[in-house]
């Protein structure tokens, strides 16, 4: 999917996760269409790297080494970009990390681990933003949630569970925001082709029902995010319809459970069966 050629020259634009994935290409994609942009991510190596190739393409980035989990590290990164640029006009809030196991196995410090991330951090990278929009005049957040924020399944059922909670997050601080200058939107993907889904690949019954040649390339996600600001939308599924299904699911929820139980168990015999043979 080609991205749109929207333009966001002269805009400042804060993205989480840039170092790698979605992030990154999401990044360079805004640095591409014009946008000064600020990454945000732990690694400084590689925040290094994406930070030199959207100078390449004629704008200014600035990294910011930040573990989002912290609240007074994100506050601290929003204040060196508006020390460096004097406004945030976008924020998109990627950061996430995914631990695949199903839920009577699922660990304490990996449930923790990611609600440290993609609830917590998300959370504190909000706050951050609204304090600066509302200063600054306007913006616009995007949320990266994801479709198994509307639809819980295996082996993803921790996993869910943050993104159940960032929509509905996300959902709140959209009503709070009405007849304010600033934006909220959620972008929902499926499974993209980026480090991450190799989680999911890697699990035998979750490998089973998804096939790599399945992933959607990460433009389709910048694509998504570009619409979503450009047209002002609330929410944008990866791909497109992806949110509704799962929504018309959920209008036989118990139908939808027999699939996707029927769905995993063939998918277990299959790896079972290859392992023997």
């Amino acid at each position: 999917m080609k991205i749109p050629n929207f333009k966001f020259k002269d805009r400042v634009v804060l993205v989480t996760g840039a170092s790698s994935g979605i992030g990154r290409e999401t990044a360079l994609a805004f640095a591409a269409a014009g946008a000064d942009v600020v990454l945000v991510a732990r690694s400084a190596d590689a925040l290094a790297k994406v930070a030199s190739a959207a100078r390449k393409l004629g704008v200014k980035a600035l990294a910011v080494p930040t573990d989002v989990t912290k609240q007074p590290a994100v506050q601290t990164c929003f204040r060196k970009a508006i020390q460096r640029f004097g406004r945030i006009d976008v924020v998109v809030n990627n950061a996430g990390v995914l631990i695949a196991a199903p839920v009577p196995e699922i660990r304490a410090a990996d449930l923790q681990k990611m609600l440290d991330v993609n609830l917590f951090g998300a959370l504190w990278v909000m706050q951050a933003a609204v304090k600066t929009m509302r200063a600054q005049g306007g913006g616009h957040i995007v949320n990266v949630a994801s479709l198994a924020g509307r639809r819980g399944f295996s082996p993803l059922g921790g996993y869910s569970a943050t993104k159940f909670a960032l929509v509905g997050l996300t959902e709140a601080l959209r009503t709070e925001l009405v007849g304010e200058p600033i934006c909220v939107s959620l972008v929902m993907p499926g499974v993209i082709d980026t480090p991450m889904a190799e989680t999911i690949l890697s699990d035998p019954v979750s490998s089973g029902t998804w096939r790599r040649s399945l992933n959607m390339p990460p433009s389709w996600v910048v694509w998504s995010i570009f619409a979503a600001i450009r047209f002002r939308l609330t929410e944008v599924a990866v791909p497109p319809g992806g949110a509704l299904l799962e929504k018309l699911a959920s209008l036989a929820p118990g139908t939808t459970d027999s699939l996707l139980r029927w769905a995993s168990d063939t998918a277990r015999r299959a790896a079972s069966k290859g392992k023997k043979s």
